[in-house]
């Protein structure tokens, strides 16, 4: 299957590589290339790309507002992929419950580029741990001081765990072996926790993992910083 792409970013030497780079992979197609998030968001809707690549800041239509209207129209069958140029963006945090599905750093080699669109269009998240522990825990922080709109009442004591242990970075055979259960349980925990929260994502399960004050910062996979989302094969549910 071939991942269809469009590319947003303000800079066009920046867009002008980038659609340029992932042109020259037989499994994607650059489908569109936009200077603004507006622009992004009527080529999304022409051309139905399963990723967007979107600069998080861009004049007028930002790249998050851009992400939110794209992802909306499409029904969350075009996944959002944010370009950022610190790995502690202070827009990182809004991108995500903007619905997007993960991050790359503008530096970022070309095999981490191409990595990062396949994971996206597979329908996994990607936050690299370096964006992870410092930021999730960071700006989810100084979010939680109103109430949280909604709380575990609903799930088993379980699913709470593996709702903990996702935000803590584990994978699912990581918490399969921690839990002392099958890799299929672990997955099936997972599909009733994300039906019961209404997630679509271990990103979105990370926020509210912080949100709830399940996790707080510095409380990683082994108690000594907060864990990045894997993306393996397994990252996904």
């Amino acid at each position: 299957m071939v991942i269809r792409v469009v590319v947003a970013d303000d800079q066009a030497v920046v867009r002008t590589a980038f659609a340029g780079l992932l042109g020259t992979q037989p499994d994607i197609e650059v489908v569109g290339e936009a200077e603004d998030g507006a622009a992004a968001v009527r080529i999304a809707a022409e051309h139905r790309p399963d990723v967007a690549l979107l600069d998080i800041r861009m004049p007028g239509l930002n790249g998050i507002e851009a992400a939110r209207e794209i992802i909306a129209a499409s029904g969350g069958a075009t996944r959002a992929l944010m370009l950022t140029t610190f790995g502690l963006d202070a827009y990182v945090y809004d991108a995500l419950t903007a619905g997007a599905s993960g991050f790359l750093l503008k530096d970022a080699t070309f095999p981490e580029l191409l990595h990062a669109v396949r994971v996206v269009a597979d329908g996994r998240a990607l936050l690299s741990p370096d964006i992870t522990g410092r930021l999730i825990a960071e700006f989810t922080r100084q979010r939680v001081a109103a109430p949280p709109a909604r709380s575990v009442e609903g799930l088993t004591t379980r699913e709470v765990e593996v709702l903990v242990l996702i935000a803590r970075g584990l994978s699912n055979g990581d918490i399969a072996d921690r839990l002392t259960i099958t890799a299929h349980t672990v997955k099936t925990h997972i599909n009733r926790l994300f039906a019961k929260m209404e997630l679509r994502d271990r990103a979105q399960a990370v926020i509210l993992a912080y949100e709830l004050g399940l996790v707080v910062a510095g409380s990683g996979a082994n108690g000594c910083g907060a864990g990045g989302i894997p993306a393996g094969p397994d990252a996904g549910r």
